[in-house]
């Protein structure tokens, strides 16, 4: 069973290193466990910031391309 987001952040429109900047400041608050689910239309964020959640400790569930440029990526805060 897929685990729903318990916060969500829309980072369409930001590139990196904003992306991941944002994504932090998102997940700082949540509580160990809680799941977030990003959002973004920049490519290279795609792989950036699962890379850099995983280096944070976070686990990265999900990375799926919702539209062309589009895709959805969903971390459980550790």
């Amino acid at each position: 069973m897929k685990k729903s987001a318990d916060k969500r952040a829309d980072l369409r429109g930001e590139v990196c290193p904003y992306t991941f900047v944002k994504s932090k400041l998102a997940i700082e608050p949540m509580e160990s466990g809680q799941v977030l689910e990003i959002t973004l239309d920049h490519e290279p964020a795609v792989e950036n910031v699962p890379r850099s959640m995983e280096n944070e400790g976070h686990k990265v569930l999900e990375v799926s391309q919702q539209e062309k440029n589009e895709w959805k990526i969903i971390i459980e805060k550790k």
